[in-house]
């Protein structure tokens, strides 16, 4: 990573959004429960002359400068943590138990808000922009429920924006991809109705176990039989639970299912044959079964036309050796994508470090990189002149 190129203004903000940043993590909270986060990020806000709106899909804010006429542009951070101990014995680690900031969303938003603080300072942009800061990625549906607020209706945005961190990768390292980009995640939830009866005469029931092993090992023909083998498809079961002594055939059993694909297509390939097949070996089982599936999460697709010029800003400004070469689809889901589905925008990554700062995400081990920090918030004020100069892009 190369900090000449970390703009100035951003430099000087740098130590103060490291503190930030660690208030934040120090001080996690879970999905829709971001409230001390949600206040700190609007005082922030307000005290640099935005116009803040709180509440924004129940704990989002969304704040908005306005400098002259011309296009309208957003960029999104999340804000939640996750329900996981924190173990990495920081001076600033989590203080609340059971709960940490193990994907970052703490950085995302300092980085955010150092970007928003220069911008409110410089106004070398005409236009709007509008910074929204979203509760609840981590599997609850926060983009969704933004979007329910209203949220393009109430800020228009031409093009939206988002950054994640990703360990494995340098530290301040770009990385983008045009298309399908982040895997949809879908829930599935089997129950498997027999009848129930003694260990000693299985004969005289029908065993919703051996109907749940039955379509465990069915499911594995899917990917493999029923996918272009050069599509990415995943079928995860992820639990079993029936019964609780080892004598008696229980009268019902439920398997859930983690469900992944990176195109809509195999999506709904994907859901039509689980649902098939379930219902077919209970059948030949003479047992009943019950197919409760749940989309949670769309295919995350990156436009091109946004993509292009996002990476085009990231090239121009730190060159060709500092964006992550062959960066491929995540099987990862990102929730994200409801926002792109109804507003042209890309998702891009930054490198959060290699060797001792390559933690995995959702590791009780994990920390965002600091050293991120201002990489990443330079190049949010470089999009957001570059998007919003007067001339447009």
């Amino acid at each position: 990573m190369n900090a000449g190129n970390v703009l100035p203004g951003i430099a000087a903000l740098e130590d103060e959004m490291i503190v930030l940043r660690r208030r934040i993590h120090a001080h996690p909270e879970l999905g829709f429960e971001e409230f001390n986060t949600s206040e700190l990020v609007a005082a922030c806000l307000a005290e640099w002359g935005f116009q803040v709106s709180t509440g924004v899909g129940r704990t989002g804010v969304v704040a908005t400068l306005k400098n002259g006429e011309g296009r309208s542009l957003g960029l999104r951070a999340d804000m939640d943590a996750l329900p996981i101990q924190e173990t990495t014995g920081l001076p600033y680690a989590s203080r609340i138990d059971g709960v940490m900031h193990a994907c970052g969303h703490d950085g995302h938003t300092a980085t955010l808000l150092a970007a928003g603080k220069y911008l409110a300072q410089s106004r070398g942009f005409k236009g709007t922009l509008h910074l929204i800061f979203q509760p609840a990625e981590e599997g609850l549906g926060g983009a969704r429920k933004m979007l329910e607020d209203g949220l393009f209706e109430r800020f228009p945005c031409d093009a939206i924006f988002a950054m994640h961190n990703v360990p494995g990768h340098p530290a301040g390292h770009l990385g983008f991809y045009s298309g399908p980009f982040m895997a949809s995640a879908d829930s599935v939830t089997i129950t498997v109705i027999g009848t129930g009866g003694h260990g000693a005469v299985p004969h005289k029931a029908i065993d919703p176990v051996v109907v749940c092993s039955s379509i465990v090992m069915a499911l594995q023909s899917i990917v493999s039989r029923n996918v272009d083998p050069q599509e990415m498809a995943i079928i995860t079961v992820g639990s079993i639970h029936a019964g609780v002594a080892s004598n008696v055939i229980p009268a019902s059993a439920e398997m859930r299912l983690s469900v992944r694909a990176l195109t809509p297509e195999v999506r709904r390939v994907l859901e039509s044959r689980i649902t098939e097949l379930a219902q077919g070996q209970a059948a030949s089982f003479g047992a009943q079964v019950q197919v409760d599936y749940q989309h949670c999460h769309p295919v995350l697709i990156n436009h091109p036309e946004p993509t292009a010029f996002a990476r085009e800003v990231a090239r121009d400004w730190l060159g060709e050796g500092q964006l992550i070469d062959n960066l491929r689809p995540f099987t990862a889901s990102e929730d994200f994508a409801f926002m792109l589905a109804q507003c042209p925008g890309s998702y891009l990554v930054i490198g959060n470090g290699q060797g001792d700062s390559s933690c995995l995400l959702h590791n009780p081990g994990y920390d965002f990189n600091d050293a991120c920090l201002s990489v990443g918030a330079s190049y949010w004020v470089k999009l957001v002149e570059r998007f919003l100069s007067p001339a447009g892009h």
